[in-house]
């Protein structure tokens, strides 16, 4: 059988390229030059401007582009202008040609050469002549271009997504990369068709007699299910300033178990429009997250835990149809949003006879080591309703094929005040810290019940990788995976420990009080697949009685992106 083999000038333009990339890095000194004479640049933000990129699959010719690399980490490459004030360094690359591999999110390695070395291959016979620039896994080997520095009293603008809440199971679009299957890039649009498959197996270990008289027998639900299944477009409408949207769409038609579906469940996610208004302001329209707790605009895949606590899901909604205000303050050590909402559109009732909401959320870093790696995270969420229909507090075991452990009952109500305070402590691979859930609720006929609850977290990254901050929206990016399975490392592991409690009882309600006791482990293969398994020990006071379970579940994780 016949295979195709690459031709001959590009194995010999990726030997040249190793060969000479080797001799660079370990000939001496590493030399850099910059307009304040010293012998170092730093690398916290360079854009390098005009150079080509030589050899990119599926182009007819070489991409004039402009790259922009922050902390080390390649995070737009795009044949559109990039303002020098997104970077604190900004290095002409007089045209010309890139050899290496980018790739968005990693640490890139690329020479600059003065001339095409896919035209003339004696270049790599004087390497030292052609040379202009090389960088090694984001740091600066060898400089001999110009660089413009911005002095530290401008500030910054970094790259990234205008969206306050990030797009789900997406990566920054705004580059030049015809190698992905599932990307396009035009004038005026560009787009990544996404996805992510969750699978879940729940076996309920114990239960005593008090809990079987709670709950009924709990082994009935220890199931295997396909716990999401998503998919969407997330992307950007390419003005000046690109507008970012997002389409994601999700079935449940698996949720009672592999064997069953119901091919009518399926429901949108997010439904949502970013638009940049003028600087460090944005809005946000459609259906997205309320601006409350970080736990809950964190996207679940990339929580230490599989699920988030009790009083998140029972106190908290999940997503509503608004529009959000948000933005930050103080150098980007504050972030803010505000945001009105009403579920008319999914509730099927009219605009007038839907409750509305107004939410906030403010979070600040009242404490941030010089590198970043050391921080204290703090936030305040608040939320007021008008009620005008009968609400029902419940929620599972913290397992999604869990049954309803406590409820409160449908009651009538005349308005609900919401309030969250969070505090978060990071320290590179540990992160440690909580957040409280508190509901007031205006319904005399009950007594004026308060229901709250509050969870306390403790997570270890053991395979050493930090978990970035997004200080646009104060909560914590995904683990990154520093060494993935496909490359030869074992990939990132983190074990976790977390303790929640949720009480629906006060007044008239006797909703009941649910303790958590969870431990979990992550092991991320690659940024795209992931293998967890979550043990819980519930304490649930409800009927008079104490009860006590405990079970696990196995959880298979894939994305596309």
């Amino acid at each position: 059988m016949c295979k195709n083999r690459p031709s001959k000038g590009k194995a010999f333009s990726a030997i040249a390229y190793a060969l000479v990339f080797t001799l660079i890095i370990h000939s001496g000194p590493i030399r850099a030059q910059d307009l304040s004479g010293s012998d170092t640049i730093a690398t916290d933000s360079i854009l390098i401007r005009n150079v080509y990129l030589v050899g990119i699959a599926g182009a007819d010719k070489d991409v004039l582009a402009n790259l922009l690399i922050i902390d080390g980490k390649l995070q737009v490459v795009t044949q559109d202008e990039i303002r020098a004030s997104k970077s604190r360094i900004t290095i002409d690359a007089q045209n010309g040609f890139l050899m290496g591999n980018l790739l968005i999110g990693d640490s890139p390695s690329f020479l600059i050469l003065d001339q095409n070395p896919r035209e003339n291959y004696e270049i790599y016979l004087n390497t030292e002549a052609h040379l202009l620039f090389a960088m090694e896994k984001g740091i600066i080997v060898r400089n001999n271009l110009t660089v413009i520095y911005i002095p530290d009293d401008v500030q910054q603008k970094k790259g990234g997504w205008s969206a306050y809440t990030p797009p789900p199971m997406a990566v920054p679009l705004n580059y030049f990369d015809n190698t992905k299957w599932n990307k396009f890039n035009t004038k005026y649009i560009s787009g990544l068709f996404n996805g992510a498959l969750v699978l879940d197996r729940l076996e309920w270990l114990s239960q005593d007699d008090a809990s079987e008289s709670q709950l009924g027998d709990l082994s009935t639900s220890s199931i295997g299910v396909i716990r999401g299944l998503r998919f969407g477009l997330v992307g950007t409408l390419n003005f000046k300033r690109p507008w970012v949207y997002t389409l994601v769409g999700a079935t449940r038609a698996f949720a009672n178990g592999f064997g069953e579906s119901d091919k009518s469940s399926f429901a949108f996610y997010d439904v949502r429009l970013d638009i940049p208004l003028f600087s460090n302001v944005n809005m946000s329209i459609g259906k997205q997250k309320e601006p409350i707790s970080l736990e809950r605009m964190t996207m679940l895949l990339f929580l230490p835990m599989q699920e988030r606590s009790a009083a998140s899901d029972a106190l908290l909604t999940a997503r509503n149809w608004g529009i959000v205000l948000n933005g930050t303050a103080f150098n980007s050590r504050s972030s803010w949003a505000v945001g009105t909402f009403n579920n008319w559109i999914d509730s099927g009732n009219s605009f007038g006879d839907n409750s509305y909401q107004f939410t906030g959320r403010a979070t600040a870093l009242p404490y941030l080591s010089a590198d970043e790696s050391n921080l204290l995270h703090l936030g305040m969420g608040l939320r007021y309703s008008n009620i005008k229909t009968e609400i029902n507090g419940k929620t599972e075991a913290e397992f999604y094929q869990s049954p309803v452990f406590v409820e409160t009952g449908l009651f009538s109500a005349e308005a609900s005040f919401t309030y969250n305070l969070e505090a978060y402590w990071r320290k590179g691979p540990i992160l440690l810290g909580g957040e409280y859930i508190g509901v007031n609720v205006n319904a005399s006929a009950i007594d004026n019940p308060r229901v709250h609850g509050y969870n306390v977290g403790l997570s270890w990254v053991v395979s050493g990788e930090m978990r970035t901050y997004r200080k646009k929206s104060g909560i914590f990016n995904p683990v990154p995976v520093s060494k993935p399975v496909n490359t030869g490392g074992w990939g990132a592991w983190e074990v976790a420990f977390r303790f929640s409690t949720l009480d629906l009882t006060d007044g008239t309600l006797n909703g009941g009080i649910m303790d958590t006791y969870s431990f979990g482990l992550n092991w991320w293969l690659t940024p795209r697949a992931q293998f967890s398994p979550n043990y819980r020990y519930i304490v649930l006071d409800r009927f008079g009685v104490k009860g006590r379970s405990s079970g696990i579940n196995i959880r298979l994780s894939f994305i596309l992106d």
